[in-house]
């Protein structure tokens, strides 16, 4: 079966509506792009930390539509612009879609990661590098956050790859895919213990752990508590979240360190670092232990 996209350009008010509407019509799947591409008017959607536009959109959009190339166009046009109250259907141009291999293609994209001096997080589809000290990691993108790529990540993952190999116990809270947690057990901590508030982020972390080859064991939050009630404490508690987030859950989280024991943060931007710091202050002392493309990790020991 051959493809072909409808390509609709819109003001930025009429975007959002535009695409679930041609949703609803018969379309396969929306994106949404700058109207003025390669053009002087073109405007980056996101820019630097801290100096992202106001309104995530563009003024004018293009909106692009999957159909099938049997499909009717005009008519799923027409009941998109009609179902979002316009008195007409908008003109609209088409592309074929060249026949690929969308897998593979998609494949192409992910390549092995080296974080650190050691780490290597490589998709299935790739063969591990062949070196014996290499500590690999086998994780496909998109099954739930956290694949290496994100700075945040990154850092979380060189702060345990340097500071963990002696650590007895560690909790991860907020795990999404598990990856940290797989690091810690993979630098040779032998009771991981990962917490997330998404069932599906465990199910994904549970899946990646057994192909690892890795003992972490996985909680919901309310589960966590019960299981690990407030008073048993870790060697050493990660979270890579967000700043907003981070700051609420200081007491619980700082209150899960064990004395002498380290609490690594990140998710956090450069400029929201003292404001992180400041929220801990009270219950541990933290600093800036590294930066990387404007994000920091922030870790601190608890006084034994």
């Amino acid at each position: 079966m051959g493809w072909v996209e409808i390509v609709i350009e819109v003001a930025r008010e009429q975007a959002e509506a535009l695409s679930d509407a041609l949703m609803e019509a018969g379309a396969l799947s929306v994106s949404v792009e700058d109207a003025d591409e390669g053009t002087d008017a073109e405007r980056p959607l996101f820019g630097e930390p801290g100096m992202e536009p106001d309104e995530a959109a563009w003024d004018r959009s293009r909106v692009v539509a999957l159909a099938g190339k049997d499909a009717d166009l005009a008519t799923i046009v027409a009941d998109a612009t009609t179902a979002i109250g316009l008195g007409y259907a908008l003109p609209f141009a088409t592309r074929e879609v060249e026949e690929q291999d969308w897998v593979r293609l998609t494949q192409s994209q992910f390549e092995p990661i080296h974080i650190g001096q050691r780490i290597w997080v490589v998709p299935s589809w790739h063969d591990a590098p062949q070196d014996s000290d290499a500590l690999v990691l086998e994780l496909d993108p998109g099954l739930a956050f956290g694949t290496g790529s994100h700075p945040t990540t990154r850092l979380c993952m060189e702060w345990l790859e340097t500071n963990a190999t002696q650590t007895r116990t560690l909790l991860d809270y907020g795990c999404g895919s598990g990856i940290l947690a797989l690091v810690a057990a993979k630098v040779g901590v032998p009771q991981v213990i990962g917490v997330d508030i998404d069932p599906q982020a465990l199910e994904a972390a549970n899946y990646n752990s057994a192909r690892n080859q890795c003992e972490v064991a996985y909680f919901l939050p309310e589960a966590f508590a019960q299981a690990h009630p407030e008073g048993e404490r870790f060697d050493v508690v990660v979270a890579n979240i967000l700043a907003g987030p981070l700051q609420l859950m200081a007491p619980m989280l700082a209150g899960r360190v064990a004395p002498g024991g380290a609490l690594v943060l990140s998710g956090v931007l450069d400029r929201q670092a003292q404001e992180v710091i400041a929220a801990y202050a009270p219950y541990i002392p933290l600093t800036v232990w590294a930066e990387h493309e404007g994000w920091v990790a922030l870790a601190g020991r608890l006084p034994e």
